[in-house]
């Protein structure tokens, strides 16, 4: 189930099922259950799972075959996890540094007098 905590619930979905897939429940070749399935057992709609799944497809933890279903990728088709999370987390450090270098841009810079280089 999707919990007010102020995380977005796709990002709460993913969560679960990719720890799931981690964790080896759902194992390799297994099908997801469908998007309706989905959406009934975290208590959310239709777009929330697809935007969760979504996010599954684009790290390689699971793979749609069309008229069939999303399965749990074998371990040979999926990224490391570690790579992943170490690269989202780069990103994450990047960010943030480089917002305060432009919170100190902001703060430094000084308006210039009316005068002009005449």
């Amino acid at each position: 189930m999707v919990k007010n905590t102020g995380r977005p619930g796709y990002l709460q979905i993913a969560d679960d099922l990719r720890t799931q897939i981690r964790g080896g429940s759902l194992a390799p070749g297994t099908p997801l259950p469908s998007t309706a399935q989905l959406a009934e057992q975290y208590d959310a709609s239709l777009s929330v799972v697809k935007m969760a799944v979504g996010i599954l497809r684009n790290e390689g933890l699971v793979i749609g075959q069309q008229g069939k279903g999303v399965f749990v990728a074998d371990a040979g088709e999926a990224p490391a996890g570690d790579e992943l999370a170490d690269l989202r987390a780069t990103v994450q450090d990047l960010s943030v540094r480089l917002a305060k270098v432009e919170e100190q841009l902001a703060t430094s810079t000084t308006p210039r007098s009316g005068r002009s280089n005449q």
